[in-house]
This record gives structure tokens, C-alpha cells and sequence, in this order.
């Protein structure tokens, strides 16, 4: 070996060195550190960027040596180190950061790196900031934490299943033996389409997501920062809007406005799905003069309005076909997918004297083959109307609507389904009116009732329990509605249904529920002027009574009875102001000078 052959030697040498410690190097565990700390900054080895000019690449050859092992150890994991060799604020695991560094957080970002969740021990590297000292100083400790999930591993036996698979590296020698696999590569771009083609499309639209077009997303205008239009604002899957911008605009030259023109809104595209597209088509057509007349036009009219453009009346100038309203109206299905868009637009002229223009922008969806839920009141009571009446199946979610059209509401034979008594007819026989009930109206206090007949033959037991299903009905409602047009996700707007039992305690007896009352509290909301009638509490009263067993060969008839009635618990209105108004005006100093 010659001297030349020592450089080079050395130079293999140390890059092994260099690649061994880049693997082992570890993080040291530091309890405090300061401005005045002699110990050395935890710092973790990195790969050392080389001087040298790249070399000419050579011929590919295989990857030999093992990859590196994945970090497992807490106090070496930092997802917070965004900048290399450089500190990054506020993250009190990056080991780039001095003691100078830590003094000057406000607090740290990740304050508690863990490993795989999985486990049901596993070690936590918790940061946090003293600020007690002086000066601040980052304080860093290494727990075990307990994962109090049932379902957790507590030993693995298999360590490779925790992270990926070293890949296998493609060479010459390799590549000719992965071509004779049986799913190998495919040269064919003709089947790769295909295949794509016809796997199944599961992507479908969710609450939230953005609306697709054919070359980016449906465009809704919003005022954002400002009253002032902004364009790339995107339209969300099942979000009701409707927002009022202005726009500033030159009459001169409104015909190179896109946004003042009808096709900037019915020409997107909507996607159904990956491939399928769904185009806007306009329904209506409405325009207005400056004297605020509206005329809608007609299928012929429409194929004759053209872009925007400027005409002189006298020494005025206008703008017509200026876009003022736009409406969407998007339907869609159970599944998540658009499958008709349609759109009503409002034009009109515009002079100098409307500039800066107000636009109006409506965005609404409608699921397909759903029935509009009747309302009673918007958004206080009106009397006359049904009470709407609901379930909750769990605390926090929505209620369930009890209406013809709502499909988790309990199989009931009435067409209403809310709140509902006993239906009087002159048979007086509870067994013949089954199942008939009137609905509860707001307003109106109602009683109704019925005649049982029982004999020997049936027992207490069966017949408290069918007096009680023929007071109750098949499906009282737990919840009533505040408002008339509360709405399912609204849970604050819902009044629970207080139920209340009185039973009487006689020996020997047989205790038979015998009526049912309900009362239903309520209030004047809102203004003077306009108030709106909402029901603050609903009470329900189970009354039973005590009789004795029947003789034999005698019949008895008992009647049973349900009512509800309405209170009215507003307060007096009183005028006056909320705080009485103080005069805080000061006199100047020299008010009364010369005479004080």
C-alpha cells in the first residue's frame, strides 16, 4: 500500500465513523438549563453536510447495509423541528436551541412527545418553562404514562409489525427476476386506464368540504375582511349561506367585468363525482329598471340577454345586465352527491348614482326525494299549530323529529306525530278510539276522555298497562321545541318533558292510571312590537287512583281523561331603559369666573 493509498483510506475511515455515530447518537436528558448552565446543549448528531463538489455518478449497484432503525426513544422524537440547524421558537424539544434560546419562550408548542398510543405503558418526555427563575429556564422530564384504554397492547413479541418494511432496492441483477413475478410491472397503459376506470368511485361529498368544479371549486363571493366582494371564497357541501358585498366598479368599462356578468356564475361545472359532471342551469331569470321594476323573462327572452354593457341615456351613462342576486339551489342525495344545480339570478341596470354596487349571493341545498317539514311558527309559536315534539336517543346529539317525515320517530297511527291526547267520539269507548289521537295546538286547552270497560277476566297489571298506553299514546315525546322552527342540531332549543306519577296507596287495591294532564308553560319573547311566543317548561302528570278488585260476574267502567292547558308566565312588560343614563359631562374650570 503506497503513501498515496493513506488519504483515501482515511477519507473511507472516518466516513464510517461518521455514519456509525449519526445512528447512535441520542439525546441527553437535561432536568433544567438556564443562562448560566455550564453543561453542554443536548444536541443530536446529524449527518455532516461535505464540502467537496459532487462526484460524477456512477453505475447504479445494490444497497447493501441495513437502513436506519427506526427512533423509538421519546426524548429523541421532536415533530416541532421544522428548521434544520436552526431553533425554532416556542419548541422546547428541538436540540438546536440554547439555553438563550429557551429564556425567551413564551411557551412550548408540544408540551408532551409520546411514542406508539398503542401501548399500554409507554414513556412521555413532558417540556415545560419555569418561569420562576431567573432567568426562565426549560424544565424536561421523562414519565411513564398508563393508557387507560381497555384495548391496548401490553407486550409485543413481533417489533418489525411497529414501523415499515425495509423496501426492497431495484438493481440490474434484480430487475429482470421482478419482471417474471407474476404481479410485476405493467407496460400496458391501455388496462392501467381501464382498471382505473372501472374501480369503484367512493369519494363523496361530506358537511364541510368544498365544492368541486371541473377546473377548480364553485365560487361563492363573501365579504371577508371588508364589506367588499371577494371571489375566491369556495362554497361548502350543505352549508346554508347568504351574504350581502359590495363591489366597486367603472361604469365605463363593466363589460370586462367578469364577476357583473350572468355566465361567470352559470358556467361552472359542478362534479357529481371523479369523472361525472353536473352543469348549472338557470331557472329564472328576473330583471330590474331603475325605477325598481321587475320582470321576469320568459324561455324566448332569455336566449336574447347578452353580456353586460353601456348605454347613454341623455348624459348618463348605464350598465346594463349587471348580475345583483344570485341564487343556488343545489340538490343532492343521501349518499353525498350533487345531482342537480340550479340558479336564479337578478339583473338590473346600474348609474353612477348605485356605484359602489351591492350584490346579494344565496347558496342553499335540498335533499332529493325529502318532503319540507311543515313548520309551526317562525320562529315564535302561532297558535293554532301543532307542538313539535322530539326524542333524543343520546345526551349532546340531535333530536328526532316526531313528524310524518321523519324517519327515526316512533311507528305511531296518527298522520302528525308530535305531542298528542286522546281523541273524544260519541261511542265514549277507549278499546274503539285506539290509536286515534288529536294533536296538542298551542293556544287551545283541550280535554278529552273515554270509558273502559273491565271485568273479571283481565288482571291489575294488564290493565294498568293498557291505560297507561291508551293516556300516553305509542310514543310520547321526552322533549317539546322552544320556538316552532327549532331545529334538530339546535339541543339548547329544546324544553325537556317533566313526567310526573301520583299514585294514591290503598290495601288491596289496584292502582290504575286514570289521567293524564299536561301543562305547557310559555312566554312573550323578543320585542314589544313584535313578540314571539316560546314555551319554557312542559309538565306531565300521570294520575292513578285506587280501586278495588272486581267481584265476580260484576263489570265496571272507569273513565279516563287526558288534558293540557296553557300558561302564560310572561312578565309585565315594564318601559324604561335597561340602565338609567348618567349625565358624566364636566364644566370647564372658569365657568363661574369672575364670580367663583
Amino acid at each position: 500500500m503506497g503513501p498515496r493509498a493513506l488519504p483515501r483510506l482515511l477519507l473511507v475511515l472516518l466516513d464510517c465513523w461518521a455514519s456509525v455515530s449519526a445512528q447512535a447518537g441520542t439525546t441527553q436528558v437535561v432536568t433544567t438549563e438556564g443562562l448560566n448552565s455550564s453543561k453542554p446543549v443536548p444536541t443530536t448528531l446529524r449527518p455532516v453536510l461535505s464540502s467537496k463538489p459532487p462526484e460524477t455518478p456512477r453505475a447504479s449497484r445494490p444497497f447493501s447495509g441495513p437502513r436506519p432503525a427506526p427512533v423509538t426513544d421519546v426524548a429523541a422524537l421532536c415533530v416541532c423541528d421544522l428548521s434544520p440547524a436552526q431553533c425554532d421558537v416556542n419548541c422546547c424539544c428541538d436540540p438546536d436551541c440554547s439555553s438563550v434560546d429557551f429564556s425567551v419562550f413564551s411557551a412550548c408548542s408540544i408540551p408532551v412527545v409520546t411514542g406508539d398510543s398503542h401501548f399500554c405503558s409507554q414513556k412521555a418526555a413532558v417540556y415545560s418553562l419555569n418561569f420562576t427563575a431567573d432567568p426562565p429556564q426549560r424544565v424536561f422530564k421523562l414519565v411513564d404514562q398508563i393508557n387507560p384504554s381497555i384495548f391496548c397492547v401490553h407486550i409485543t413479541n413481533y417489533k418489525p409489525a411497529l414501523s415499515f418494511i425495509n423496501p426492497e432496492v431495484t438493481d440490474e441483477s434484480s430487475f429482470d427476476k421482478l419482471m417474471k413475478t407474476p404481479d410485476g410491472f405493467s407496460l400496458n397503459p391501455e388496462s392501467d386506464v381501464s382498471t382505473r376506470l372501472d374501480a369503484p368511485q367512493t369519494t363523496k361529498y361530506e358537511y364541510g368540504v368544498h365544492l368541486q368544479t371541473s377546473d377548480s371549486f364553485l365560487r361563492f363571493p363573501s365579504p371577508l375582511t371588508s364589506s367588499l366582494c371577494t371571489d375566491n371564497n369556495p362554497a361548502a357541501f350543505l352549508v346554508n349561506q347568504a351574504v350581502k358585498c359590495t363591489r366597486r366598479i367603472n361604469l365605463e368599462r363593466c363589460e370586462e367585468m367578469e364577476t357583473l356578468s350572468m355566465a361567470y356564475y352559470s358556467s361552472p361545472k359542478i362534479l357529481r363525482e371523479l369523472t361525472l359532471q353536473v352543469p348549472v342551469t338557470v331557472q329564472s331569470i328576473i330583471t330590474r329598471s331603475l325605477n325598481k321594476t321587475l320582470t321576469r323573462l320568459e324561455d324566448t327572452a332569455v336566449l336574447r340577454v347578452s353580456k353586460q354593457g353601456v348605454v347613454e341615456a341623455g348624459h348618463i351613462e348605464i350598465c346594463t345586465n349587471v348580475v345583483l342576486e344570485v341564487t343556488y339551489s343545489l340538490t343532492y342525495t343521501d349518499a353525498g352527491e350533487v345531482i342537480k344545480a340550479d340558479l336564479f339570478v337578478l339583473l338590473g341596470a346600474v348609474s353612477s348614482a348605485m356605484v359602489p354596487l351591492q350584490q346579494k349571493f344565496e347558496i342553499y341545498f335540498i335533499q332529493q326525494n325529502a318532503k319540507p317539514v311543515p313548520l309551526s311558527g317562525n320562529p315564535g309559536y302561532v297558535v293554532g299549530l301543532p307542538l313539535v315534539a322530539g326524542f333524543q336517543p343520546q345526551k349532546g346529539y340531535p333530536f328526532w323529529l316526531c313528524r310524518e317525515t321523519s324517519f327515526p320517530c316512533p311507528r305511531t297511527t296518527n298522520r302528525y306525530g308530535q305531542l298528542t291526547l286522546l281523541r273524544s267520539t260519541t261511542e265514549q269507548d277507549c278499546l274503539a278510539v285506539e290509536g286515534i289521537r288529536a294533536p296538542v295546538l298551542f293556544g287551545y286547552s283541550m280535554q278529552s276522555g273515554c270509558k273502559l270497560r273491565l271485568t273479571k277476566a283481565l288482571t291489575c297489571r294488564l290493565v294498568a298497562q293498557k291505560m297507561k298506553s291508551l293516556l300516553k299514546g305509542q310514543g310520547f315525546p321526552d322533549y317539546v321545541a322552544s320556538f316552532g322552527n327549532s331545529q334538530a342540531q339546535d339541543v339548547l332549543d329544546w324544553v325537556p318533558v317533566y313526567f310526573i306519577a301520583q299514585m294514591s296507596h290503598v290495601k288491596d287495591s289496584c292502582q290504575l292510571p286514570v289521567a293524564l294532564t299536561v301543562e305547557v308553560r310559555w312566554t312573550k319573547y323578543g320585542s314589544l312590537l313584535n313578540p314571539q311566543a316560546k314555551i319554557v317548561n312542559v309538565t306531565a302528570n300521570l294520575i292513578s287512583s285506587s280501586f278495588p278488585e272486581t267481584n265476580s260476574g260484576n263489570e265496571r267502567t272507569i273513565l279516563i281523561s287526558t288534558a293540557v292547558t296553557f300558561v302564560d308566565v310572561s312578565a309585565p312588560a315594564e318601559a324604561g331603559f335597561r340602565a338609567r343614563p348618567t349625565i358624566n359631562a364636566r364644566l370647564p374650570f372658569n365657568f363661574f369666573f369672575p364670580f367663583v
